[in-house]
Order: C-alpha cells, then structure tokens, then sequence
C-alpha cells in the first residue's frame, strides 16, 4: 500500500477520501484554488498546495497543476474524486508517465465508456440493451433534426461527453427541437469542450435505475446491488435509495448481470457505475432495462450504497490501486435493510431552483444520520463550483423507516442566509406518491404544486404563534433574554382582568405582513449548552413543534421544516432585492455570463417567455418575460453581469 494520496477535487468528496483515507493511516495532501484558500478540505488534509485561480479550467482542470502539486510533496497516488478530471483519460494517463499511481480505471476504459455514443455502439456488440436513438457521426442540424423525426417525439437531446445533466435537453415538440440543440450544444461546449450530441427516445415514464460495479487487476468484476436515482430535478438527482423499489429478484438478476457484462467488455478495473433507463409504466421488467451511460468513477451517491452493503467503497478504490484483489466476492456481498441520500442543494426553491451564493452565518446540519458536507458554518458558497454543499444519508431496516428519518432530517437543516433546497426535499419524501415507492423521473414537475411551500398569511402566523407562545412562556420565567424578538417592536405582550394573558403579534416574513392575537399555552424551551452566552441560536419547542431561529440586525429568522423565514417587525419589512420584476426590470439573480438573448428590443414578447439566458454555476438559466409586453432592452451576449444587474427591461403591453 502507498503511503500518501493527493485528492484532485474540492468539497464534500474531497473530505470524504480523506476520511478514509486517514484511517488507514495514509498521508493526506488537497489542492484548492483561489477561491477555496479557507475551504473545509484544504483544513482536513496532513497538507495543501494552492493551484491556481477560482475558475476551475486554470485551477482543479489543469492536469499540469495538480501534478506539479504531487510531485512538490511527494505524493504516491492520485484520487481524482467526482467530476473535475476524474474521466480524463489524458490526465489517467499522465498521472501513470509520471510515475504516480492513479486509482481509477485504466485510461482505455475512461475513453471507450466516455463519450456517450461509442458507448452505446460498444455496449450493442457486447450484447446491453441500449436505448433506441442516433448516436452518428453526422451532427449537422438537419440530420439531427431528420433524425428526431425518425425516432419519434419526445427526445432527449444528450452531450456525448455529459454528465450530470449538463447538455441534456428533453424536446416535446419538432418546433422546439432547434432551439433545444443550440442550448444543449452550448452546455456540452461550456462544461465539456465538446458540443457533439447524441439523440434518445424518451421514455414517457422513466425511471433511472443503476448498478455499481467493481474490478480488479486480477481479472474479477463484482456487483454491489442497484441504487434508485429516479427522483430529479433537470436531469439532476435529488433523492437517491438502495436497493431499488419493486425491484424482484429475477429483474435484479438481468440488471446486474447486464452491468458485469458491460464491465468486462471494457476490461474494467475500480469503482464505476453502470446507468440503466428503466420504463415504469407497467413496473420493472428485464426486458424493459436498457443501458444509458457508464460513469467511470465514484459517485456522488455511493454512501447509499455503502449503507446497505457495510463496504467502504473508497477503501475498496484505495486497496485495488495498490494492487490487491476485491475484498469480497460477490456471493459474500450482501443486502441489508433500505438506504436513502438527500442533495443539499444551496439553491432558492421559490425561485426557479436558481443557486444561491454567499457566507453561510448559520449552518446547522441534523444530527444522528451520516452527513458528507466540505462546508461548514463561517464558510462561503462560491458563484465557480457546483452548489451542492452537503449530502443527508440515512439506513434503517425499511424503505418507509428510511423516507420518514430523511424527511425528518431535511427538516432540520437550518442554513442563513444562504438559501437551500431542505424544505423541498423534506415535502418530495413527504409526498404520498414518493413514500409508495411511485417515483420515476417526471415525478417533480408532475407534482410541482404540491411540493411548493405553504407560504400564505394563515401557515405563517401558525409558525409565528407557536414561536411567540414559547417566548411568552420564557418571559413569564423572567428570562427574556431568550425571545427571538430581542426587545423590539412588533411583539407585545398584555394582560387582561379575568382572562389569559395575550399576545399580539405583527410582523412580515419574508417581506408579507402578517398579524393576529396569540394566547400562549404551556411551552418549554431548550438551547445549546452554554446558551445564556450566546446572542445567536437557540431552539425553542412550543407544543409538538420544534424551531430554531438565528437573531438578525432587524428581527429573527426562523427555521420551519427546512425553511429560513425572515421575520421582521412591521416597520423593518424589506423589499423584494435583486430579481425583482414587478418593474418589468429582469435583474441577475446571480453573477454570472450572458450566453443567449433569443430577444432584441423593440421586440413582442409573451409572459413566459425566454428573454435573455445567463450561464452560472456552470448551468444555464432563461430568464422569462413577466407579463405580455415590449422588449425596451436587452443585455449583450458574452456580458459578464453581477448580481442584481439588470439583463432585460419588458415595457408591460398597454
């Protein structure tokens, strides 16, 4: 075994190779850019090299880099993590003439599995079912639009060299098909440096079904069971579980077997996964499977994986670089229980699930279940990487223990003032549907209304009544000290002859005003130990409900099932900031790079739609008209805008 290992990455997985790594006593050594001088692996590793500017392409994507940081401290092996140049098979390969060890698969694999369409045609002759489509050489607009046409509407567009739902663009209808080539060619060019596509026929109700595989260099491939990822967002997974739902044992069978298949018909060695699309119109059939895509690395869902198997799945990485053989062999790899993970995601639900950046103040994660973050409170969400900032994994001996624990655990997340997906994902392992297992991949747009937050006046003053009844109760103790109000207007408290004493309450949340009379009931508290110390967090339990809120400036926040909640009194309230449209004005919600404007001034435009797209994140995002109206200005294509810039002015229709 080597004795030291450089993590080519950033963030959560970053942290979490070291923590295995670590424990079997190796030499820890991140690179980080600019950016990241502060980040939470750049702390966690024995050391760290800087490598570069904030942006990605002259920091963790160049090879030359991080291998100058190798050889600087001496390291034996490179982890390459998820995404950066983890399938990078030119890097694969100068990490090996360097004379360093690369743990991951040989570089001929990462080609033949990593551009979709050579995929597909290799998986045809292994004998995997692939999904119909076209995956030619001929990428003029009028082939590929001949051949939408042949495999019949809807498609899915696909990057050849995407990954992660970059690239990919599901179009309904042929008077769409242009628009949504343009887009996915500019992703696949942007993320990828390759605007080649590949065409699929869309499965109406899909569900994406996976297997992880593992080789060694002593000739064995074995399977560690499927995971679930069907529930997504934009091609993105949300929510991933193992093992998969209604999945029998004759189905399981022809899945894994199809993946050992397409494992050794690439000579695979490490950890990698193999992608099946699945048809869940009439339930999981073997002949109803086909092959997607291999992704030849770790996944970002492998802890579910572990959950159920007990296996370290980067020790596993770590052990076959060296040059061992598998731990275990497949008839010793076994099923237990049900295992679920939550994406935490710093994005604003409520607003288009557009990511949202800035210092996290308060940073609160649930405890009691596995959580994989690299960030943690003081920290900063950066406008250069992907905005995942942690992963919420629990096991329990049912896939219903599994859903309630995660939903309860989403809820508690509390994050400020950097907006997060917990409330969203607590509502989606709250639904009906989901809790049945009657997910597939159109699940989230299907029930877009029912996972939106209950943000009307009466749900609010319900969070603010009982908040306000358990600070009635704590004053009444003489320790007023703990009122979320902190003395200011906006909460009173009175006394009536002959009747329960009353609490009026008037505020906004969230810039909506809200009022009513409160009579508080018996209600306790509890804090962090050391609480009359703090001037910031404490939670307070009124009745069955628990909250926590975080003193601010003006008010309190106030954290209800996943959600911050800014309450302020009366005369604090605050405007609606940066995005705001009620002007016609379409603001930056980020900063960011104008990448498309399908409008020009002077033009109609129709609420709804597209006026100007900005590329942040490394996604795209269309900003839509607000109402019917005139095109008064537009910002220019290749504009590099702040946030609250205004890209667009719409004159409402007269």
């Amino acid at each position: 075994m080597f004795k030291s290992v450089l993590v080519a990455n950033r963030g959560e997985i970053a942290c979490r190779v070291f923590r295995t790594a670590k424990r079997m006593g190796l030499r820890t050594i991140a690179v980080y850019s600019e950016a990241d001088a502060q980040a939470l692996h750049v702390r966690e590793a024995d050391e760290a090299v800087r490598i570069g500017p904030a942006a990605a392409r002259e920091s963790y994507l160049d090879g030359a880099k991080v291998l100058a940081a190798a050889k600087a401290t001496g390291a034996e092996a490179i982890h390459p993590g998820y995404g950066f140049l983890s399938e990078n098979a030119d890097f694969a390969e100068a990490v090996a003439a360097a004379g360093l060890i690369w743990i991951g698969p040989d570089p001929a694999s990462i080609r033949a599995m990593g551009l979709k369409d050579a995929a597909k045609e290799l998986m045809i002759q292994a004998g995997v079912p692939v999904t119909p489509g076209y995956q030619g050489a001929d990428q003029s607009e009028a082939t590929l639009t001949a051949e939408a046409a042949r495999i019949g509407y809807p498609v899915l567009i696909k990057a050849v060299a995407g990954g992660g739902g970059k690239g990919m663009k599901r179009v309904d209808d042929p008077a769409d098909f242009v628009a949504g080539l343009a887009s996915a060619k500019r992703e696949g060019a942007a993320a990828f440096g390759d605007d080649r596509v590949l065409i699929e026929r869309y499965i109406t109700r899909p569900r994406h079904i996976e297997v992880q595989v593992f080789g060694d260099r002593h000739g064995d491939v074995v399977h560690l069971f499927e995971r679930d990822c069907s529930l997504q967002r934009r091609h993105q997974k949300v929510i991933e579980e193992a093992p998969a739902p209604g999945m029998s044992e004759a189905v399981r069978a022809a899945v894994t077997g199809a993946a050992i298949k397409a494992a050794k018909a690439v000579n695979y060695v490490g950890a990698g996964t193999i992608e099946f699309i699945a048809d869940a119109s009439d339930g999981l059939k073997a002949d109803g499977i086909w092959f997607m895509e291999m992704n030849t690395r770790l996944q970002v869902e492998h802890p579910v994986t572990e959950s159920v198997t007990g296996v370290d799945l980067v020790e596993w990485q770590l052990r076959v670089a060296a040059g061992e053989p598998l731990p275990l062999k497949q008839d010793e790899i076994k099923l237990n229980g049900w295992a679920m993970e939550a994406r935490l995601y710093a994005e604003d639900p409520a607003n288009g699930f557009l990511p949202s950046i800035g210092r996290l103040e308060h940073f609160v994660m649930p405890e009691g279940i596995r959580v994989d973050t690299g960030v943690e409170q003081g920290g900063e969400v950066s406008q250069f990487y992907d905005p995942m900032i942690a992963k919420l994994i629990v096991h329990a001996d049912t896939r219903e223990a599994a859903a309630a624990r995660l939903a309860e655990a989403a809820g508690e997340v509390e994050v400020w003032p950097v907006k997060t997906n917990a409330g969203f994902l607590k509502r989606c392992l709250d639904h009906p549907r989901f809790v049945t297992g009657d997910v597939d991949t159109g699940f989230i747009a299907a029930e877009e209304a029912a996972l939106q937050p209950d943000e009307s006046a009466e749900a609010t003053l319900a969070a603010l009544t009982l908040i306000a009844e358990a600070a009635t109760d704590v004053e009444a103790a003489g320790s007023d000290r703990f009122s979320p109000w902190g003395g200011q207007p906006g909460l009173s408290y009175g006394v009536r002859l002959n009747a329960p004493a009353q609490t009026m309450v008037w505020a906004h949340v969230d810039g909506r005003g809200v009022s009513g009379a409160v009579t508080p009931v018996e209600a306790g508290w509890r804090g962090a130990e050391g609480r009359t110390a703090q001037i910031g967090f404490d939670q307070v339990q009124a009745g069955e409900a628990l909250f926590g809120y975080q003193v601010i400036d003006d008010g309190f926040v106030l954290f209800v099932d996943g959600e911050a909640r800014r309450v302020t009194p009366h005369r604090a309230a605050v405007g609606s900031g940066a995005g705001a449209v009620s002007d016609g004005a379409l603001r930056a919600p980020m900063p960011g790079k104008i990448v498309a404007a399908p409008v020009k001034a002077g033009d109609l435009v129709a609420k709804g739609q597209p006026v100007v797209v900005l590329e942040a994140m490394k996604m795209e995002h269309a900003l839509t008209a607000p109402f019917d109206g005139v095109v008064e200005h537009v910002a220019a294509v290749g504009d590099q805008v702040v946030e609250a810039a205004v890209l667009a002015v719409v004159k409402a229709a007269d």
